[in-house]
């Protein structure tokens, strides 16, 4: 008995106390993060995701929608109050959050063990990851999650080493926030404790505040889950979806495998093999082990469904931690064979992860706002031009979710009613009122419409994807038929 308590005893101690934080080095380079997102933001016009969230914030705030939990468009909607129309406000929270996991991805390093020189290294490498370089400024779910993960795997470690149980309720109210983000969490939340069940430390399965805590997430994230009951689960569908356009859109499993690694930025991408050595095989890492073995498995899972490039963002962070720590180790045991490539290497990292963030400002932002006044300007020349009586009974539609929320995010500047469409999330809104039994359709051809209407003609040409459509003559009521228009896969 004697002997069990005193292994007990081992196991349950707190790890020795952690260096101290270092606030100068990481602060400083999440400030340069964060006015570099920052000027991105200046003068430059919407990303087609962000318009989405801001749309649904406008116009169809709920506790969910088909594809989206409520958080990223409630933020939007707030920002879109505080200062109307103002992109730089709408991209404040983007912005601070993407500066945020700079500074976490270091105190995790500090949880690990990491000194100084560890700290500031991984701030360097959670700062140069390539998608969240391209995306740091753009208010939406996927960059928002990647603060969120790290605080997770931070309070983990946290735990660890201190064994102080007011941290799992924290954990608990974090992973509910996180999953009215994004449901990514829910699988991270599953795969971390069944890794935690095969690697340990199994005491944290026995803790009672951990389940409290689950408890406490729960509930956070009830609303949306019950949204998602009472619809159907739309939200499931979207696996499928998502690996349908994987396809297309990144080469498939063999492109989103390689883009889920490189996404990791130069020092990222190399950090990730390293630190899963560390903390797989470093007998003093054996408590994070769990760690590794949850980016594995999450990495096979995203490769394999497939999912998207930017899925791992959360975790990079965290493995690169672990790596850092184990230079540490070998610093300190005199082994610097290789330690003057190490700022050589952040400068290049550094230096291509701003090309990405100047692509993404000047050039996919500037592109995707370009599209989306046009299309706003084409459908709002021809929403005037129709006779004010018919203009007053006249529904605007978009054929996919991305024209719709093109229309509601320029809605102010160009004098367009609220949009509709069967697509994505907008398929679920509410139909059109009643009394509209006119259509101004901006999309391809309307088939999915021409059954209900006794007329389809087009008024603007904007070749395949923006044209405009005046259908007339509604032949059944909107409630009848607007379920039949729902679809989540866009074209």
């Amino acid at each position: 008995m004697t002997i069990v308590t005193t292994l007990e005893a081992e196991v349950t101690r707190p790890l020795p106390r952690t260096t101290p934080f270092a606030r100068g080095p990481v602060l400083a380079i999440a400030a340069v993060v964060a006015v570099a997102q920052l000027a991105a933001s200046i003068g430059r016009g919407y990303w087609f995701d962000e318009v989405y969230m801001l749309a649904i914030g406008r116009h169809h705030l709920d506790w969910g929608s088909a594809d989206q939990p409520p958080m990223t468009p409630l933020l939007a909607a707030l920002m879109d109050t505080i200062v109307p129309g103002s992109i730089v406000a709408l991209r404040l929270p983007a912005v601070l959050a993407t500066a945020g996991a700079v500074v976490v991805a270091a105190l995790v390093a500090r949880e690990l063990g990491g000194d100084r020189r560890a700290q500031t290294l991984t701030a360097g490498a959670q700062a140069t990851a390539l998608w969240t370089t391209l995306a740091g400024h753009w208010l939406t779910p996927y960059t928002l999650e990647p603060v969120q993960w790290l605080l997770l795997g931070w309070l983990l470690a946290r735990w660890i080493r201190l064994r102080d149980d007011r941290l799992l309720l924290a954990l608990g109210a974090v992973a509910g926030i996180a999953a009215q983000t994004k449901f990514q969490v829910l699988l991270l939340a599953a795969v971390l404790l069944l890794a935690v069940l095969v690697c340990g430390p199994r005491e944290l399965l026995r803790r009672p505040m951990l389940w409290v805590g689950a408890g406490i997430g729960l509930l956070i994230a009830l609303p949306t889950l019950v949204w998602q009951a009472a619809n159907g689960w739309p939200q499931l569908q979207m696996t499928s979806v998502v690996a349908a356009e994987a396809d297309v859109l990144f080469g498939g499993r063999a492109g989103v495998a390689i883009a889920l690694i490189g996404m990791a930025g130069i020092v990222g991408s190399t950090l990730l093999v390293h630190g899963l050595v560390v903390l797989l095989r470093f007998e003093e890492m054996r408590p994070y082990r769990f760690l590794a073995v949850t980016f594995v498995v999450l990495y096979l899972v995203f490769a394999l469904s497939p999912g998207r490039p930017y899925y791992l963002g959360g975790l990079y962070g965290i493995i690169a931690a672990g790596a850092t720590v184990g230079l540490q180790r070998r610093r300190e045991a005199g082994q610097r064979r290789f330690s003057w490539v190490a700022w050589p290497a952040y400068a290049l990292s550094a230096a291509v992860a701003g090309g990405f963030l100047y692509f993404s400002a000047t050039t996919i932002t500037t592109s995707s706002d370009d599209i989306g006044e046009r299309i706003a300007q084409r459908a709002a020349t021809a929403y005037q031009e129709l006779p004010p009586d018919v203009r007053e009974r006249t529904a605007l539609m978009g054929g996919s979710y991305i024209v719709a929320a093109y229309l509601d995010g320029y809605s102010l500047e160009y004098g367009l009613p609220q949009a509709h469409s069967g697509n994505r999330g907008y398929g679920w809104f509410p139909p059109p009122p009643e009394d509209d039994d006119t259509v101004l359709f901006v999309g391809g051809d309307p088939e999915s419409l021409r059954p209900y209407f006794a007329d389809a003609r087009k008024v603007a040409d904007g070749g395949d994807d923006a044209s405009v459509w005046l259908l007339t003559g509604r032949q059944l009521p909107w409630a009848e038929f607007w379920p039949r228009l729902r679809t989540l896969t866009v074209g």
